[in-house]
């Protein structure tokens, strides 16, 4: 039995580094039945009521189904009978009940995650039984489990019916009371077979430190919002959800992609100790916090902040960002179940960004899902091929009803303060001139209606080659260009990002991808307009000489990458860099020059 106690192997495996930073702490499974469970801690005060929820909802669904069973028609099914027969005994089984008692009392989990924590304990235990008939069982332990879940809950589920969906992290995750009792490390680490990028949003409460994934690249949309969110995690360890064991100590390496579980006091103190160093860089960052971002040639430059929800605007302020230059609109959209908002619910949501930054501009991209970024996770993409399919600009276009809604709700919020609208994935001239009508027929409707609205600059995304190849023309049409690094890669070289098996191919620094950000920007300095980065080149400090040297002025990022680019602004001359610069792009091999930076 795997308890909180049991002494486990040391191994480790290894993924593909997704965010770097080292979390250290206790494995948490993510249900692999996907059930509905809020991670939430109890105080040691709790415990008895707990106890009790836990044991009442025993109760009531062992009493439901003796009622069942009591009732049942004469020519009901053996199948049937059996099957209850089989849930009543896991439901009384004083065994089972005590083990799941013991996670609340031990580890202080609420009833729910005690059921879902015992839940893969036993399944883990089917799973290793020689005997296919016993194997089997495991799935009547989900359906109990899935019983006591609704029953504590309020929702009782009918005995025949199957398992509510198993939606781990959807309820939300609280943010941790006291730290667990017992255990050599009090903080949590998430292993899951994967995570969308919906899911990644429970991270801002952090009861998790980091995490690691069977599945994904270090490309992959997850990957990308784990490095926005400053999480050390690793994806793509195949694996790590069957081998690693619930509660096990687990290091998360997110600089060397690997996962080190169970391991030795050595290796434990080696961790700490590297833990403990980046946290006195990050206090050595801070104090640059509100120095200006110029080079060291008097070369001014805008250092803005990517965020997801209204409520990033603290962090962005925070990290001393002169704006938003990328506000993620589609995270209003994802995970509604086909539900999706109406104008006044957008309307306060980009209203509340705009007021959050004070005074300061808010760039905000019009809708942008498909590819690993579905509106709903529970039903993907009809497409062979999502990713080259009905995404983005696409998908609004297609969809002129419910783009105008969007557009109409940009607009108004742009009377509370600077606002710039940034449209995504824009390859043909036919989508810029069907977008711009939109816009201006959005306008017409707000004035039709008298309601307030404010001037807004509009600017395309550019990340396809198409549209990098043909800057000219989106200039002569957008107040900004502003690139998006990560689909530029991806479509350049011809690599789905979110497959492992060709992640080793995605590579921001070929020469043609740094051709065409090269020619974007030249593009832009040529017709008197501004271009910005916003994608993960932006953010990664490593590149911070080369886009100065190429004549970029603008970067996006998040909050938590600002002051890290903004020591090597500080430290760089970017007159000196421009020749060098140039040669790393004409180059065939750019990653050696990138190296040997003046």
């Amino acid at each position: 039995m795997n308890t909180p106690t049991d002494t486990q192997t040391s191994f480790t495996l290894a993924g593909q580094p997704a965010a770097r930073g080292i979390a250290i702490g206790r494995a948490v499974l993510a249900p692999s039945s996907r059930m509905d469970v809020a991670h939430d801690f109890i105080t040691p005060a709790q415990v008895p009521a707990e106890l009790a929820r836990l044991a009442a909802a025993r109760e009531a669904v062992a009493a439901r189904l003796q009622r069942l069973r009591t009732d049942m028609p004469r020519d009901t099914p053996a199948e049937l009978s059996a099957m209850l027969d089989v849930h009543l005994m896991m439901l009384l089984d004083e065994v089972m009940a005590a083990e799941t008692a013991r996670w609340v009392r031990e580890r202080h989990y609420n009833a729910e995650w005690a059921i879902a924590t015992q839940l893969e304990v036993l399944s883990r235990q089917f799973d290793e039984m020689e005997d296919a008939y016993l194997r089997e069982r495991k799935a009547d332990v989900a359906q109990v489990a899935a019983r006591l879940l609704r029953e504590l809950r309020g929702v009782p589920a009918s005995p025949l019916s199957a398992p509510a969906p198993l939606q781990a992290l959807q309820d939300g995750a609280a943010a941790a009371l006291p730290a667990p009792a017992g255990g050599s490390e009090a903080s949590l680490v998430l292993i899951a077979s994967d995570l969308s990028p919906a899911d990644m949003l429970q991270f801002k409460k952090r009861v998790f430190a980091g995490f690691a994934t069977d599945e994904g690249s270090s490309a992959s949309h997850t990957a990308i919002v784990a490095r926005s969110l400053d999480i050390p995690s690793v994806v793509g360890a195949g694996q790590a959800s069957q081998r690693i064991r619930q509660d096990d100590v687990v290091i998360i390496d997110g600089d060397a992609g690997l996962i080190h579980v169970n391991p030795g006091p050595a290796m434990l103190e080696e961790y700490r100790g590297r833990r403990q160093q980046a946290e006195r860089q990050r206090q050595r960052l801070a104090q640059i916090a509100s120095t200006p971002a110029v080079t060291q040639d008097g070369q001014p430059i805008e250092l803005l902040a990517n965020i997801e929800q209204p409520a990033d605007t603290a962090a962005a302020l925070a990290a001393s960002a002169v704006g938003v230059g990328l506000l993620r609109s589609e995270f209003l959209f994802m995970g509604r179940e086909g539900r999706l908002p109406d104008e006044e619910e957008q309307y306060a949501a980009y209203s509340a960004a705009v007021q959050g930054m004070r005074g300061l501009p808010v760039t905000i991209r019009t809708v942008d899902v498909g590819a690993d970024k579905p509106l709903d996770a529970r039903h993907p993409s009809p497409h062979q091929n999502p990713a080259m399919s009905l995404r983005a600009i696409r998908w609004s276009l297609s969809e002129p009803a419910m783009f105008l809604v969007q557009l109409r709700a940009i607009l108004r919020a742009a009377a509370h303060g600077p606002v710039q609208m940034l449209i995504p994935m824009l390859a043909h001239g036919s989508e810029i001139r069907q977008t711009l009508e939109l816009i201006a027929r959005a306008r017409a409707q707000l004035q039709a209606r008298g309601q307030a609205h404010g001037p807004c600059a509009v600017g395309a995304m550019i990340e396809i080659p198409a549209a990098a190849l043909t800057a000219p023309l989106f200039l002569r049409h957008f107040d900004f260009l502003s690139i998006g690094t990560n689909d530029l890669v991806q479509y350049t070289l011809a690599i789905d990002r979110t497959d492992p098996a060709v992640a080793h191919l995605y590579d921001p620094l070929h020469p043609a991808v740094l051709r065409l950000i090269a020619g974007t920007i030249a593009a832009g300095r040529a017709h008197g307009k501004p271009v910005c980065v916003c994608g993960e080149m932006a953010g990664d400090a490593a590149m911070t000489a080369l886009l100065l040297g190429l004549g970029l002025r603008s970067f996006s990022m998040h909050p938590a990458r600002i002051l890290a680019v903004k020591q090597q602004i500080l430290q760089s001359d970017a007159s000196r860099l421009a020749a060098w610069a140039q040669a790393v792009i004409a180059s065939d091999e750019p990653a050696e020059l990138l190296a040997q930076r003046p």
